[in-house]
């Protein structure tokens, strides 16, 4: 029997006659020898059945991390040596770039609605799809099949998708990345991050490196992503809901311009995003005249505030120029939240 998304948020922990729902966070740097676990940087059950959750909804094996940096630089460690050639997103998030820049590889972007180079002599191709904040998609299935017939490695950033929204493992991909800070943890409240991989041997090289770099996760947080993700279902089906219902209004309005959502029909990377997402998240990407507009909006909403992450429970905006993107001043990405839809469609045309 195959269950629905909220069947298997709700049910992500194994029932057991006599214990809790969801086993309580494990606070424990050392353990008596003979078990399991040895060491708190090395072990932990609360992470453990987090990642066990993680992993049946990625489809793969999971190790989780403090923050979504945290993870994808520790993947980019393990996969990567120096003088390795990496295909990263132009227009994705700005700190991976910054962080592979850093890094004593050969980089080359491209936009992830392409086109894309040549594959031949490549180690690494980064897929970021929809990306931040453009909410561009690439073609998974296509762009792996090029990539492994050039010898190379896929990972996928799914953080803006979740693994309710896209499963890039089942696309073929060799690796997703995540920031569990955003829409899986949901609450503005915890940063995490988390690498899935069908590929057991590289999921333990991700995990030795955890240990041997000591980024891990704490037990608390842990917990708390883990006892928010049994109502990512129903959070994603609101953002969702109140995303649509903004993009019907926005798009009429004098004032909008550059609307980008994948779920509209009429949307330049919906065709793509159809094909290979499962569902559409709560995240708008469009253009006011400039800073001050974008300003002025937020003085005005009682329901919008400015913020820099997203996927949370209220609604935020981001003026993504601030941060160095390359985009024009007054271009914002805005995350719907789960108010109700008639009151945050009235807050947004007002302020506006």
């Amino acid at each position: 029997m195959t269950w629905g998304d909220g069947t298997r948020v709700v049910h992500s922990t194994p029932a057991v006659p006599g214990e809790p729902f969801l086993a309580g966070p494990v606070f424990a740097s050392a353990y008596h020898l003979g078990g399991t676990d040895t060491y708190g940087r090395a072990h932990n059950p609360t992470w453990r059945a987090l990642e066990a959750a993680l992993g049946e909804l990625d489809g793969g094996e999971t190790v989780l991390f403090p923050s979504g940096m945290a993870a994808i630089s520790t993947f980019l460690r393990v996969v990567l040596a120096p003088g390795d050639v990496v295909v990263l997103p132009s227009d994705g998030y700005y700190l991976t770039r910054t962080l592979v820049a850093e890094m004593p590889v050969e980089v080359v972007e491209t936009p992830t609605a392409g086109p894309y180079p040549s594959f031949e002599g490549v180690r690494l191709v980064l897929l970021e799809s929809p990306s931040n904040p453009g909410l561009d998609v690439c073609d998974i299935t296509a762009l792996v099949a090029a990539a492994h017939a050039a010898g190379a490695l896929v990972a996928v950033d799914n953080t803006t998708a979740t693994p309710l929204g896209q499963q890039p493992l089942s696309l073929g991909a060799d690796a997703v990345v995540s920031s569990d800070t955003k829409a899986l943890a949901g609450h503005s409240d915890v940063l995490l991050g988390h690498v899935s991989t069908s590929d057991a041997a590289l999921a333990e090289r991700v995990r030795a490196a955890r240990t041997t770099g000591g980024a891990i996760p704490g037990p608390f947080e842990a917990w708390l992503a883990h006892r928010g993700l049994g109502t990512l279902d129903l959070r994603l089906s609101r953002q969702a809901a109140n995303a649509a219902a903004l993009y019907e209004v926005l798009k009429v309005h004098p004032a909008v311009t550059g609307l980008r959502w994948p779920g509209a029909p009429e949307d330049p990377a919906h065709e793509v995003a159809a094909k290979q997402m499962r569902r559409f998240g709560g995240v708008l990407t469009f253009e006011l005249a400039g800073a001050d507009a974008v300003a002025a909006f937020l003085a005005k909403s009682r329901l919008v505030f400015a913020s820099t992450s997203f996927g949370g429970l209220h609604t935020s905006l981001d003026r993504r120029a601030q941060w160095g993107d390359p985009v024009p001043e007054g271009l914002v990405r805005l995350s719907a939240g789960c108010e109700d839809t008639a009151d945050l469609v009235e807050d947004v045309l007002g302020a506006l």
